[in-house]
């Protein structure tokens, strides 16, 4: 019967296993992902000002002790004394996004009743190269928080200028200053060019280069077993898969930079250094994949491609948007993301990160190494055989 086949039963086990699998390595590392403790600076240069009755007035003050005690904030506020601190921690991705507090805060609130308003003006600055879906959220936050800050002040000005006046009542010229008592400056620093997929691009490219790196593996892994069993020829065939693989691995990762850009006109201010990343990228990927091959053999490719799937989701979100249990077991380890960031680098900043490029060469050399020492070990008659066939 129909239903007595073991292919049937079989089939239907192991549907279900891809599904929990997948759904596992698509679903359950980031469903319920969101922005928690996002790193954002927070400069308050505000120098005060002395009011007519002789008290001293620090608008700035008063808005770093709102911030600091706001509860529920996406973001983490870090202290800063400067702008150049700010744009320095931007180039060493220490932060998403700044709120800066001019030193003229509270003098230009107070000349906004005078006949010479000069208003001061927030500055809010967003790293978006860091990380675009991050950088998203803080310029979302920061716009907020700027809007209440500006409402807050506003009320306390007019509060201030009506005593002062004596009567409570403006002049129109001054009840409209009063409103708007700062200005406020947006910046995008670091950001994103066009058609890099909203930030996508170096979780893409370093994808491109894992799969890439995987059929380059393989036709290196089969050449070199059938090419001969004897110790000679297993040293001979390490050393063309050494060679061979710098080689595949520079040419795969020029045609992924020059069709990334001639085809799908992705923008790159510098296509040669992230060439250059990605082809130390490719090789560690490629030595790593021929080292596992040369050693558990062909299962060495399911591994590289679970791999692959279960870090997909998390090579373009950034830490503090995924669940603990994730960022512990899959994102804090996994090559494919210290890749992607070191191709994100390359693509949005003025150096690619230097300790990821170090972690790319030791992946590099340490699979190197496991590669030249599997040429000490020695293939079964039958593998041979089957090679050879």
């Amino acid at each position: 019967m129909f239903l007595k086949q073991k292919a049937l039963w079989i089939g239907a086990v192991a549907a279900f296993c891809v599904v929990v699998v997948f759904g596992l390595a698509f679903m359950g590392s980031v469903i319920g992902a969101k922005p928690k403790e996002l790193p954002v600076a927070l400069v308050v240069l505000d120098e005060g000002a002395a009011l007519p009755n002789g008290e001293q007035l620090n608008l700035g003050e008063t808005i770093r002790t709102k911030l600091l005690a706001m509860e529920g904030l996406p973001i983490a506020w870090v202290p800063a004394a400067s702008e150049e601190e700010v744009r320095l921690g931007f180039e060493a991705r220490r932060y998403y996004g700044a709120l800066i507090v001019p030193a003229n805060l509270t003098q230009g609130v107070l000349s906004l009743a005078t006949p010479v308003p000069a208003p001061g003006e927030v500055q809010l600055l967003v790293n978006e190269g860091m990380h675009a879906q991050a950088a998203a959220a803080v310029k979302t936050a920061l716009t907020q928080l700027a809007a209440g800050l500006r409402g807050e002040v506003s009320k306390q000005a007019f509060a201030m200028a009506g005593q002062r006046s004596g009567t409570g009542t403006l002049p129109v010229e001054a009840a409209v200053a009063l409103m708007t008592p700062f200005a406020v400056s947006e910046e995008v620093v670091h950001p994103i060019g066009s058609n890099q997929g909203n930030g996508g691009a170096p979780g893409m490219l370093v994808q491109i280069a894992w799969i890439g790196s995987m059929a380059a593996g393989v036709a290196l892994f089969l050449a070199g077993r059938a090419s001969g069993r004897s110790a000679g020829e297993r040293w001979k065939a390490v050393s063309w898969q050494t060679l061979l693989g710098i080689l595949l691995s520079m040419a795969v990762s020029a045609l992924i930079v020059w069709s990334a850009g001639a085809w799908y006109g992705m923008e790159m201010r510098d296509a040669v250094r992230v060439w250059s990343v990605l082809w130390l990228v490719g090789a560690s990927f490629l030595f790593t994949i021929v080292a596992l091959l040369r050693w558990i053999g062909l299962p060495a490719i399911g591994i590289a491609a679970l791999l692959m799937f279960f870090s997909m989701p998390v090579l373009n979100m950034a830490p503090e948007f995924l669940p603990e249990a994730t960022r512990n077991w899959l994102y804090d380890w996994t090559p494919l993301r210290f890749a992607a960031d070191a191709v994100r680098t390359a693509l949005y900043f003025d150096e690619p990160s230097a300790d990821r490029i170090r972690f790319l060469w030791w992946l590099a050399g340490i699979a190197l190494a496991a590669t030249w020492g599997s040429a000490w070990k020695k293939e079964s008659t039958r593998a041979g055989a089957t090679a050879h066939v």
